[in-house]
Order: structure tokens, then sequence, then C-alpha cells
């Protein structure tokens, strides 16, 4: 495979030239390489599910979200907007849910207990509002 030189800086200015949700994708891929490198012994599955953890809400989704979100706040959400706020956050507790099943899977393939795990990969809950 041939190597190429490129700087920090330049790759990181290439990097935010990505639509947002390729760059979401390629950061979870660059954490799961990093997390493969310093942790040699890091199995195929494991770095899969390194991936899908850190892996944000779809980048449009999570926009709407906020958006409806800040409309709620101020008072002037429509009750059809209200109706697709309550859709999204349905949504987005079903791929927390998701989250936490992985990261039990992963507990369970690195033998340690969740609290332990989350603690380990410095995970924070996420405030949805």
């Amino acid at each position: 495979m041939p190597t190429i030189q490129i700087e920090t800086d330049q790759l990181l200015q290439a990097a935010l030239q990505l639509p947002r949700e390729e760059l979401e994708r390629f950061a979870a891929r660059l954490f799961a390489l990093k997390a493969r490198q310093e942790t040699p012994s890091l199995s195929e599955r494991e770095a899969e599910l390194l991936i899908q953890i850190n892996r944000g809400l779809p980048a449009a989704m999570q926009e709407r979200l906020n958006e409806l979100i800040d409309k709620r706040r101020a008072g002037t959400i429509k009750a059809k907007e209200l109706r697709e706020l309550k859709k999204l956050t349905d949504q987005v507790e079903k791929l927390d849910a998701e989250r936490l099943k992985l990261l039990t899977e992963l507990a369970h393939l690195r033998a340690v207990p969740l609290r332990k795990l989350i603690k380990q990969l410095g995970l924070r809950p996420v405030p949805h509002d």
C-alpha cells in the first residue's frame, strides 16, 4: 500500500469538507482505529461495537430535533410539529436502547461491569430534552 505524507492541519481541513454525516462516520472509525491501536488485542467485533456505540444521531435528525425543541421552549410549536417531536423522541429512545444493548455486549466481551465500561469509555448521558 502506498503511503502519503500529509500535515495534521491539512488532514483536519480535508475532514471538515466532508458532509456532516460522513464526517461523523469518519470520526467514529478513527476512534475505533485509535482504540484498536491502543489495545492491540481489540477484536474485530469490539471495533465494530465501538464504531456503532460512538455513532451519533443522523445530522438531519439532530438538526430537526433541535429545531422542534427550540420551538417548544419558545411556545411556538404547532400541534403537527409537536407530534413530529414526539415521533422523533421515540426514535431517539430506540437508538439509545440499541446503544445500551451494544454497550452491554461490549462489557460482556471485555468481562467488565457495564458501569465500569461506560466510565472507561468516558461516556456521559446526552440530554435530548
